[in-house]
């Protein structure tokens, strides 16, 4: 016969998991909702714009990985979705595989570079290592303009001189637009459900005792060397992933596209967007993309972007450190409690 004290921890325990498996449900209902809803009620330029949010989502996630687990602050996330696309588009007309092998080949290299990338952090905190990811984004900001992309060509670098680019095959269940804005959302539903099964395993306790400190993480029996290096390989497979999905939707993807400033703004909102909570990926991948159409749409010139999210940046680091999905959950905590007070007896 077990004691009241154990059966209220269990009682607990249990609590706890059914929590969380309801907050991952929740996290699938409303991705696959988004995925469902988003093709039937954009246009075909919306429709484009959501897809290349989603992807860009999914490189998010990886930077709420570093920053809001280990407090880690990495600005090659774009270099590395970059590469992922490289990767991607070289596989696709080079051998023909099918998507989806593109896409998890995109991820293993961009991986495996992102644990390259994370061995400065071994000896390297704050400052000093964003210096050194955002110079490593530089570096490949100058060797993709040089190389390019892959474009069908001949060669290892498979380009493509003095005649039309070729594009990406799409995965045959995901031709159209509207389809393929579906596929996206659920390659981001799996990515951010990858990540909460880390989050509530050994891996993410032991990021929580890094965080806290390399000793009292060593003191706990935890392998600094092999988590650091397993949270950035696994925020390298996110961007890579990322990388793959946006030259699917593209079909081909611009050097032009991939300066170091970008991996700055990305590792920006998604600080806006919260890295607590797998809802900041979401809103970061939207402010990306979203709001910069959103203007154009409007006839503003699209750089006035820059105002605004540095000045939501402003507000989240002084009054909202937990981001925009912090505020909104918040919000609905809210109301969630006003509702249950104005329906009790």
């Amino acid at each position: 016969m077990t004691s009241p004290p154990l059966d209220a921890l269990e009682a607990a325990l249990d609590r706890v998991r059914r929590q969380r498996l309801r907050a991952l449900l929740v996290m699938l209902g409303t991705l696959l909702v988004l995925g469902t809803v988003l093709p039937w009620l954009a246009n075909a330029y919306w429709t484009k714009t959501f897809s290349s949010a989603l992807a860009l989502s999914v490189a998010a996630a990886g930077v709420g990985l570093l920053y809001g687990q280990l407090g880690l602050v990495s600005l090659c996330q774009f270099a590395l979705l970059g590469i992922g696309g490289w990767v991607a588009l070289r596989i696709s007309h080079g051998s023909g595989l099918p998507f989806e092998l593109c896409v998890l080949a995109a991820g293993l290299v961009s991986a495996l570079v992102g644990m390259l990338a994370g061995l400065p952090a071994l000896r390297l905190k704050g400052l000093y290592l964003a210096l050194v990811t955002l110079m490593l984004a530089g570096g490949f900001q100058v060797v993709i303009t040089v190389v390019g992309f892959p474009d069908g060509g001949p060669g290892w670098l498979g380009r493509v001189e003095g005649s039309e680019r070729l594009l990406m095959a799409r995965p045959a269940v995901a031709t159209s637009d509207s389809a393929y804005l579906r596929y996206v959302a659920l390659w981001l539903a799996a990515v951010l459900a990858l990540i909460e099964l880390h989050r509530r395993t050994r891996a993410g306790r032991s990021w929580a005792l890094i965080r806290r400190g390399e000793a009292a993480a060593v003191g706990a029996g935890v392998n600094v060397l092999l988590y650091q290096t397993w949270a950035f390989a696994l925020a390298g497979f996110c961007a890579g992933v990322g990388g793959a999905l946006l030259a699917g939707g593209v079909g081909q993807l611009d050097g032009r596209a991939f300066g170091a400033s970008e991996s700055v703004m990305l590792f920006a909102l998604s600080v806006v967007g919260g890295v607590h909570h797998w809802l900041g990926a979401l809103i970061a991948g939207l402010l990306l993309r979203a709001v910069p159409s959103l203007l154009t749409d409007f006839n503003v010139n699209g750089f006035l972007a820059m105002v605004f999210f540095g000045a939501a940046l402003l507000h989240a680091l002084i009054t909202a450190q937990e981001g925009v999905a912090g505020q909104v959950l918040g919000l609905l905590n809210c109301v969630r409690a006003r509702w249950a007070a104005g329906s009790a007896p």
